[in-house]
Parts: structure tokens; sequence; C-alpha cells
């Protein structure tokens, strides 16, 4: 776990002098290495680096949580508008949504008439026949 290591100052300063030398001891793609040396913040993301780590490489550049959001939004957005954005409540849900929930909304036609997703059915109760007893 190569940003793990950085919580360590002997590590973040192997890691300055020479990053390409300091990857060399982990066993990561090429697009990974890649995407860590040119600080492509969305590619470590997308290419399975997780965000709480990430963000370590990110403190190691000198960078605000700020800075990373903006970053990593994959919209250009500037540290400003992730300000602005976050001060007035965070992304809008519309457009962010899980894949899942998106693709319902788009099988349901809710997207264009922006109804509500209906309510998922209930499953129907078990006869008992496969119930454990009750241990009382």
């Amino acid at each position: 776990m190569f940003c793990k290591t950085l919580d360590l100052a002997s590590n973040r300063e192997l890691f300055r002098q020479d990053p390409a030398q300091y990857l060399d001891r982990f066993p990561i793609t090429d697009a990974q290495r890649r995407a860590v040396l040119e600080r492509d913040w969305l590619g470590m993301l997308r290419l399975g680096g997780n965000i709480y780590y990430t963000f370590k490489l990110a403190i190691f550049d000198g960078m605000t949580m700020q800075h990373a959001g903006a970053a990593m939004s994959g919209t250009g957005m500037t540290v400003e508008d992730f300000r602005a954005m976050m001060a007035a409540g965070g992304r809008p849900i519309e457009g962010n949504r899980s894949r899942l929930e998106n693709s319902l909304r788009q099988a349901s036609g809710a997207e264009a008439s922006g109804t509500a997703l209906a309510q998922p059915q209930a499953v129907p109760e078990s006869s008992g026949s496969d119930r454990e007893p009750a241990h009382g």
C-alpha cells in the first residue's frame, strides 16, 4: 500500500527524492504508476485507489481537501467552485445517483417525466416451514 507508507517521514523523504524509484517497491500496474507520478487524482481512484489513502498523497503535495475534491471531481471544477458547492450543501443528487438507480430511473421513464422511482415490492412471507425454531 504505497500511500499508507507516506505516514513515515523517512518514506516521504525517499519518495520526495525519487518518486519513480520509490514506486518500484510496490506491485502496481503501469497505469497506476503513471497516475501517481502525473498526480492524476481521478485516474488513481478509477484504477482502484482508496480515496482516503489517495488523500495522503495529496497532503504530501501540500493540497487541502478542497483542492483534492476539485481535482477528483472530473469536471474541471476549481477549488473555489468546490468550496462554494460544499458550502451550498454538496453535490446535487440529480446526475449523481448510483448506476443502478440511474438505470432504474431511465427504464421507468422517470428521468424524462420527473416522477419518483416506484417503491420496491414487498417480498412474500414464507410459509414458515423453512424457518429455524425460535430459541427462548
